[in-house]
């Protein structure tokens, strides 16, 4: 993979003078398919991280920082000033973020997601730099403003202590201010949090993160709009565009293709376990099953893999679905003709012979919306906000709860919402696990029901709890990238071709 620029390419620490940067310029090397896709899928696991962070804490929280500074560590990504021999380090910061920015141009979400993530994680890295640095810096992206002399200072202390929330007139003197024009200063200005006199806001340098993100956030957006209008050109290459599909839909954890328990569970358990260890989108299938005796194709796929992942056995599976649609309108002869086929076919007996993997909670989210009569999708996702609603009564969700559950849906955090779901229905306040998988739901669920696991506090190793929001991670920090694991969307494409209405 080759990325160019125009111009005179630059070179060594030429590259990377700061360990910040707003992306401006991009790549001009030669990189392997294989480093594309590395660096690409640790800098998703990284903001997916930053996602659920910016939801569960206060961005200024300890237990933030200390969770944000372990994941950017952990994934070699700058976290602070760093060592003049920190070239690798900037350039993995540099080449994945112009990677997901091919992948995440592709639709207005996708592009609004990526946006957000990067301007948390651009806030918490300059936050963390010293004063020194932070003036390094905003020199580095020319936002480098008029500093007030000390006399000016000493005049206006009394309007500057007033002015910005939290200065005393100690800190007022300690504090270097600058003089911001308020185009630039639009954000602080309204927030009422700097000193306005003469058409020029006086900014203290701890207030500068608001400028920082703003121009960040208006840089970005433009180079968001410019790489989508040149995604035809890319999607031109067969190389590259069924992966960087793949990265926008990518799921960074456990497949569930190989099941210990496979075999364990009866036929009997799977309405109980429906009600109390499936998450509502499977809960949803499993309903619409009941009371059809059939669903159509996508929620087949859905619920089908997600049934084998439990542990369903080829026998059960064929068994189950065979009771079920013969309760129905379709005979014996008709299933085995035109259905058992494809229930082989997922457990790996007919066709390719491949082990289709149960889908992720960003595969349903992302792939093949239901449409009328269907069942299939994510209710967080795809469900009228009035219409879960009523469904969360239905399943006795307490009215505080739901209203949780529809902020995190309207803030399109829809991991998060089922996250706080499952606290609900099992009387837990955090239930220290990310979630991502409806199969990871289910056996998280059971481990806890069946007492096989103490619940633990998020970061209780920090050394400061800080009150959270209702809701937990939606990215596990120890999985693995999906390349050997996760089933490619042209298999799964080649899965849907063998079912067939009925």
């Amino acid at each position: 993979m080759e990325f160019s620029s125009r111009g005179k390419p630059k070179q060594g620490r030429e590259l990377y003078p700061h360990s910040l940067q707003f992306y401006l310029d991009p790549p001009t090397e030669n990189i392997s398919l294989v480093e594309f896709e590395s660096l690409a899928v640790d800098r998703l696991k990284l903001l997916k991280v930053v996602e659920n962070l910016g939801v569960s804490y206060a961005k200024n929280s300890e237990s933030y920082r200390f969770k944000l500074e372990y994941e950017l560590r952990k994934l070699k990504f700058p976290y602070r000033a760093l060592a003049e021999d920190d070239y690798e380090t900037r350039r993995k910061d540099h080449l994945s973020h112009f990677i997901l920015r091919l992948a995440y141009s592709q639709s207005e979400d996708l592009r609004r997601w990526f946006l957000q993530q990067e301007m948390d994680l651009l806030r918490y890295r300059f936050n963390e730099l010293s004063d020194n640095l932070k003036q390094k810096f905003l020199e580095h992206v020319n936002l480098s403003f008029e500093a007030i002399s000390e006399e000016l200072k000493k005049e206006l202390e009394n309007e500057l202590s007033a002015s910005t929330p939290g200065l005393t007139m100690a800190k007022v003197r300690e504090q270097m201010f600058s003089k911001v024009g308020l185009a630039d200063a639009v954000d602080l200005f309204r927030a009422r949090r700097v000193f306005i006199k003469d058409g020029f806001a006086y900014v203290p340098l701890k207030e500068m993160t608001a400028i920082v993100l703003n121009n960040f956030r208006t840089k970005l957006s433009k180079a968001l709009a410019l790489t989508a209008r040149s995604l035809p050109s890319i999607q031109s290459d067969e190389r590259l565009q069924p992966l960087l599909n793949h990265l926008s839909h990518s799921y960074v954890g456990p497949d569930y293709s190989v099941q210990k328990n496979t075999g364990r569970i009866s036929l009997e358990q799977i309405d109980t376990f429906s009600v109390k260890s499936f998450p509502l989108c499977m809960r949803q299938l499993h309903k619409a099953l009941r009371d059809n005796h059939h669903l159509r194709h996508g929620g087949r796929m859905q619920y089908g893999l997600f049934l084998k992942g439990i542990g369903l056995t080829l026998e059960q599976a064929l068994e189950f679905w065979k009771k079920e649609f013969i309760r129905g309108k379709v005979d014996a002869d008709k299933f085995d003709k035109g259905y058992a086929y494809s229930i082989r076919h997922s457990y790996g007996k007919e066709g390719k012979r491949t082990d289709y993997t149960p889908y992720s909670c960003m595969k349903i989210i992302m792939s093949n919306p239901p449409s009328q009569g269907d069942y299939h999708g994510c209710p967080f996702r795809h469900s009228d906000p009035e219409l879960l609603k009523q469904k969360l009564q239905s399943y006795r969700i307490p009215p505080s709860g739901i209203t949780q559950i529809l902020e995190l849906v309207k803030g399109m955090h829809y991991q998060l919402a089922c996250q706080k779901y499952f606290e609900l229905t099992h009387n837990v306040d955090d239930i220290g696990f990310s979630l991502n998988h409806p199969n990871q739901y289910f056996t998280e669920s059971q481990r806890l029901l069946s007492g096989g696991r103490e619940l633990k506090k998020e970061l209780g190793n920090s050394g400061n709890s800080q009150q959270k929001s209702n809701s937990q991670e939606n990215m596990n920090s120890n999985s693995t990238p999906t390349s050997s694991k996760t089933t490619t969307d042209a298999e799964l494409e080649g899965l849907e071709a063998y079912f067939t209405e009925g």
